[in-house]
């Protein structure tokens, strides 16, 4: 049960992350290495994806 609680916050802060400089399998993977928490720090100290111009 803990576990699947752990991954599914995993994949909430990668879902948020998904418009953010690492992507959502950046975030995904940072959080499960670490912690959801530090996924969070990551994610707020992050920029945004900057848009092609093309």
């Amino acid at each position: 049960m803990y576990v699947l609680l752990y991954l599914l916050l995993c994949a909430t802060v990668a879902y948020m992350g998904r418009n953010r400089k690492l992507g959502f399998w950046g975030y995904l993977f940072a959080s499960m290495l670490f912690t959801p928490l530090i996924g969070v720090i990551l994610l707020l100290a992050s920029d945004k994806k900057v848009a092609a111009a093309d």
